[in-house]
């Protein structure tokens, strides 16, 4: 009897001594606080997971298999890379001057391909970055209809759309993402009011708080770019020309062979006869 009460006592016991060990298994409460704290950057890590810039020439290619000339290739899959990064930033937001840059840049870069394989490359482009190219075209026509009627441009809170689109950088004090696209867009509204003096651009950029310097460098190198790319088209035209001056004299020559030869075959025929 005694031994079995000592069995039941001892059996009794250990569910208390097993509890009483349970706390000490548990983490410390800064050590609780850490791990809570990497939870927490570990899901935020894993909710933005933006796509790469092999993932958006992948998108671009898919969506348009036709070969590029080599001069516009280039071009564009380097505008593609810059506004990949652009539009991943989480500063990144949407801003129609922007637009307005971006459908300038294709309208100029891409003007020697005919409308419709200028729309398809813009399509692609901008569904690669997942926006929507209807939005672009759609804001650009509209900031454009708009400045045409201006004699300047200045951002304005309660103006219309380009005045609005200016007042929202205005209001950023120096944190909005800027963008060289942004710079040309900016350059692209001066000039469409007709504007001829210099001090229009710069005046509008004080407005908005941007670097002068950095945007007349970012200008600066979009023109050289262009300057390039037209020099580029003149070559590809001149060798064009030179390979259809080949083409001809190597159809002539084949076809005065071809009649050389069928006129010996008809003079041997007749000697034969």
């Amino acid at each position: 009897m005694q031994a079995a009460a000592a069995v039941q006592s001892v059996a009794a016991a250990r569910p208390v001594q097993a509890a009483r060990l349970r706390p000490r298994q548990f983490a410390s409460p800064a050590a609780q606080r850490r791990g809570c704290r990497q939870l927490a950057v570990s899901v935020r890590a894993e909710a933005w997971a933006p796509p790469t810039v092999a993932d958006a020439k992948l998108k671009f290619n898919g969506a348009f298999k036709k070969p590029l000339p080599a001069i516009y290739s280039t071009v564009v899959q380097e505008l593609l890379v810059q506004q990949h990064l652009f539009r991943w930033n989480k500063q990144y937001q949407y801003n129609e001057v922007t637009a307005l840059g971006i459908v300038s840049i294709f309208e100029q870069v891409l003007g020697g391909l005919p409308d419709a394989e200028r729309e398809a490359v813009f399509d692609a482009f901008i569904n690669a970055l997942q926006e929507d190219p209807k939005q672009y075209r759609k804001d650009a026509a509209a900031m454009e209809e708009l400045a045409r009627g201006k004699s300047e441009v200045a951002p304005d809170a309660s103006g219309d759309k380009v005045q609005q689109a200016l007042a929202a950088v205005a209001a950023k004090e120096g944190k909005f993402l800027y963008t060289k696209f942004f710079a040309v867009g900016l350059f692209r509204l001066v000039e469409l009011t007709g504007s001829k003096d210099p001090k229009s651009l710069t005046t509008l950029v004080k407005a908005l708080g941007l670097s002068q310097e950095r945007v007349n460098a970012d200008l600066m190198t979009y023109k050289g770019v262009l300057s390039k790319l037209e020099a580029a088209k003149e070559i590809m035209k001149e060798f064009m020309a030179r390979e259809k001056v080949k083409r001809a004299e190597r159809e002539a020559e084949k076809a005065a062979k071809a009649a050389a030869a069928a006129e010996k075959a008809n003079a041997t025929a007749d000697s034969s006869a």
